[in-house]
Parts: structure tokens; sequence; C-alpha cells
């Protein structure tokens, strides 16, 4: 019998993601994964500003912007109208733009960092059936050989899925409903006159209120898109028996390339020629959520808690969001230090983050796309790109302060120009916060000598956190001050810092291993820091 911290069931994105960020924090984990090969599709191809952050930490960003392709905007065109660009730009301080990378891509990177860490997916390895005491879990595994292993783990993670078999192990409830519509994925080259880094979506409707559509996402490669398209009648499916089954995902007869050049002759917007079909299947969408991310010793992630129209690329990078909260949260119970209560935070976070994103798809999946949204289109960029995802008012944040800038349970913004002692050229901050697998204390001041003011603070944060916190400090300045303390000083040179974080008055950040402010405070914040910790780690 083997026992480890945490199993993880499901070796997709998000699988993998929760994984690696359980490694990079020690815990030992298996993941396995029932398949027995990566699936070589095109299936969730855009990556949001947030996620290449998260990766941006974990130290995989650099892997992801190699093999990516940048999402510059979008091209839409509304029942013959002359098209409209829109421009995908955020504001100067966000570091990452959006990118397009296949899934299979992700998985190849997410995997090799994984094994980078000592740990490689159990594949053709399916999680069967599992049952949790006080002390962990008991899964019973089917290998490829068809034996079976019984496996004993502090913790279950079940990133397996909208099938997901640890939900169904739960008993969780997963209501909501399907889409009447089935769509065609096609992974081809398109020659047309659009221009690179730009998607394509066209909506028409018939004199019946029919909707027929195209959406075209560019992809690595030459003229490559992944085109979502209403499917043709002939390989249209018939809905399951089951009124309460889950049906989402692939399935049905492959449409061939004729089927692709079909809907590129009615709606692309110019002559368009589809060559090349690498992969093709027929799509049916499910909009659904669980009512617990998790019970007892046992959690879910990703399509295993939600699921939801892919409009805005929200699915994949929602989940990834799911795995790093999790993670860092497991890696403390794992160690013993955690608060009784912190786990419970994980359903208290993102669940409504998981239910606002079902909700939002689903309107603008019926409405005519995301920018049909009458919501100000730059605060709804902010949305799409997953930065304005926060958890104010969570049991384990701070209050929220009555200030600008940057609050407790808010995400904890870059900002560049800071200058270093040695290095002669500008760092970024989140350089200084990379692999950071504890909380990070983040402290300004306007003087070298008033960081002195917050001694008893960081006293309390390292008696807290045994000393796993690590320091940074930021002053303002063209260069950083002499007599620095027993921690690291860069200067804000640019003035970024205090433009981004809103400060002028010495100011602490207490920033969490997910990129969260977890606490924001003066330098007489001392018990404010220990009620911060009260709330998260064990006495």
């Amino acid at each position: 019998m083997a026992h480890v911290d945490v199993l993880v069931a499901g070796a997709g994105p998000v699988g993998l993601t929760a994984a690696l960020e359980l490694r990079r924090q020690g815990v030992t984990c298996r993941v396995v994964d029932r398949l027995p090969a990566r699936l070589p599709y095109a299936r969730a191809v855009g990556v949001q500003p947030r996620t290449l952050e998260l990766w941006d930490r974990a130290g995989v960003v650099r892997d992801a912007l190699d093999a990516a392709v940048p999402l510059r905007g979008q091209i839409a065109c509304v029942n013959g109208a002359d098209p409209v660009r829109m421009e995908l730009v955020l504001p100067p301080e966000v570091p990452y733009g959006f990118a397009a990378l296949p899934q299979n891509e992700t998985e190849r990177i997410l995997d090799e960092h994984l094994r980078r860490h000592g740990t490689r997916v159990e594949r053709g390895t399916e999680l069967v059936s599992f049952s949790q005491d006080e002390g962990g879990v008991w899964s019973r595994l089917v290998l490829p050989s068809g034996d079976g292993e019984e496996v004993r783990s502090r913790f279950l993670v079940g990133c397996d899925g909208a099938h997901s078999a640890v939900r169904k192990g739960l008993g969780l409830a997963f209501e909501g409903g399907a889409l009447p519509e089935e769509y065609m994925l096609a992974d081809v080259e398109v020659d047309w006159d659009m221009p690179p880094g730009y998607g394509v979506r066209v909506l028409a409707h018939d004199a019946g209120g029919a909707e027929d559509v195209l959406v075209g996402i560019p992809l690595p490669g030459r003229s490559r898109y992944r085109l979502s398209m209403a499917a043709a009648p002939e390989l249209r499916t018939r809905p399951g028996r089951d009124a309460g089954a889950v049906v989402h995902g692939l399935g049905g007869a492959a449409p061939g390339l004729h089927h692709v050049q079909a809907v590129l002759d009615r709606l692309a917007p110019g002559p368009a020629t589809a060559t090349r079909l690498r992969w093709s299947s027929v799509f049916r969408i499910s909009h659904r959520i669980v009512d617990r991310y998790g019970s007892g010793r046992v959690f879910v992630a990703g399509d295993a808690a939600h699921i939801h129209p892919p409009t805005g690329a929200q699915g994949m990078n929602t989940g990834i969001q799911d795995a790093v909260n999790l993670a860092w949260k497991l890696a403390l119970a794992v160690s013993g230090t955690a608060h009784p209560g912190l786990l419970d935070s994980y359903d208290a976070e993102r669940r409504p983050v998981g239910a606002e994103v079902v909700g939002r798809t689903v309107r603008h999946a019926a409405g005519g796309g995301v920018q049909s949204d009458p919501e100000d289109p730059a605060r709804l960029l902010l949305r799409e790109a997953q930065l304005l995802v926060g958890y104010r008012g969570s049991p384990v944040t701070g209050p929220p302060e009555e200030t600008a800038g940057p609050r407790s349970g808010d995400r904890a913004p870059d900002c560049g120009g800071l200058a270093g002692a040695i290095a002669a050229f500008p760092v970024r901050l989140f350089d200084l916060l990379r692999d950071a697998a504890d909380h990070a204390l983040l402290l300004y001041a306007p003087t070298t000598t008033a960081l002195a003011d917050f001694a008893e603070a960081v006293a309390a944060v390292r008696r807290a956190t045994r000393g796993g916190a690590g320091v940074r400090a930021v002053t303002a300045g063209p260069r950083p001050p002499g007599g620095t303390p027993a921690f690291p000083v860069w200067a804000d040179a640019a003035g970024e810092f205090r433009r981004v974080y809103a400060v002028r008055a010495p100011t602490g950040f207490l920033i969490r291993p997910d990129g969260y402010v977890g606490l924001r405070f003066g330098p007489d914040g001392t018990e404010r820091c220990e009620e911060y910790f009260a709330r998260i780690l064990r006495p």
C-alpha cells in the first residue's frame, strides 16, 4: 500500500498546476490520469494575463511565452455589417497580455516543470473509488495492467473534468443545464485577409432568428486557427436520455474539411480557404457548478467543479486559479501548521468566482459574445483578463480598508522601475516575489529610517511563519539609500510603486503565496498581523 501527502486525479492543466504548486512547497503527491497519453488537440487555447502572472511566480512563464502567440484583439461582424476591431490593450503596469497556446502545449510545459520537481504523471491509471476518514483518504486505482492498487493520502484533489469521478464520489450537486446548440471545432490553416494576432467572431441571424456563428482564434504556426462553428445538421448528436446527465465536451462524428469550408463560405468577412485540417470534433456545452468545492479531505477544481460556455476563454484559466488557491492551503495543512478552518476558505473564496464566471459566460453566449457586454470596456477587459478576481470579505483576509490602491483581498499588482544597490538595470516587483512559496512581507516607507517603524510587525510575521515569510522593502528616491536594514530594499526610482499601490505614508502588505494581498496595514499594525495569521495558522 502506497502513502502520499496528496493524490491528484486528472492531468489536464488544472491537475498539473495543483501538483506543481504542491511540489514547489515540498508536498509529496501523485498525479494519475486515466488516458494513456496526452491528447494532441488544441482544446482550451486562450491564456489570460492573470494565468501568466501565476506562471511567472512558478517559473513557468518563459516556456509558455516561447510556445504561445499574442492575442492582440478581435474582429467582430454581425449580420453582414462592417467588421469592428476591438483591441486588447491593458494598463501599462500589467506585465502580460493575452495569449493563445494549444492545450496540449500547456500540458506539455506544465508536465516538464512537474518532472523537474521529481513527479511524473501516471498515465493509464484511473481512480475508481475512494473513502475518507478522520486521518486521510483511501483511494482505489486501476493500473494500466488492469491490476488494482490501494493508495493512502492525506488529501485527494479531483481535477478530473466534467464527468469527474471525485465529484460523483463526494455526492456533490452539479446544478445547471445544457445549451441546445452544438458546435464544430477544427484546428486548420486559413488563407484569408485577417491581420495576425486577431481573433475573428462572426454572427448571423436568419429570418427565423436562428444563429449562425464562426469564431476563430489564432494559434502558433502559419495561418493556423482554432475555429468554432455551428455544427452541420448531419453531425448533430441526440441529447442523452438521462435529463440529469452532464453533456459537455467532445464527441460524435468528426467534421471534415468540407464542413469547415462551407461555414467559411457563408460567414467569413472576405474570401477564405481552409487547408491542413489537423483535428476536428463536435462539442456540446453545459453550464453547471457544484454546491461545494469539497468535503472533508477531498476537493474538486476546474471542470470537476464548474463548466460553462468557452466564451472569453475563462474555463481553463479559472481552474488554474482554483488549483493555485487550494495548493498553498493544502501545503500548510500537510505541514500541520494550518488553522482548522483554512481549507474551508477554498470554497468560500473560489465558489463565488466560479458562479460569477458561469453566469457571465452564459450571458455572453446568449447575447452575442464578450463585446455585447454593457460594462465599461476598459473594466470589462480587466475582468476578462481575470485581473479583477479578488477575495475581499474572505474569512482568511483582513477587512478591506477604505483606501485607494490594492486592499486586503485584492490581487497584488506588478510595477516596474525598481532600482537595486548593485544591479544597474531596473527590476519589476514580480521579480522580487518570484518563487515565493510562503507569504511575503512587502514594506513601503518614504525613507529607510521609517522602515524601522515596522520592526515589531516584521518580528510578529516572522514568528508566525517560523521565519518563512521573506521581507522586501521599497522606498522613495532614485536609488537605494545606504544603511539598509536586515532585509533587501529597492528604490521606487520611477514612482510606479507609489502610483500603483497608492501609498505615500509607510504601509505594509502581506502577500499570500497565490499573489493576493492578505492584509494591508500601517506601522502600528502588529496586532492586525497577528490577527491575520491567527485565521490562517494553528496557534
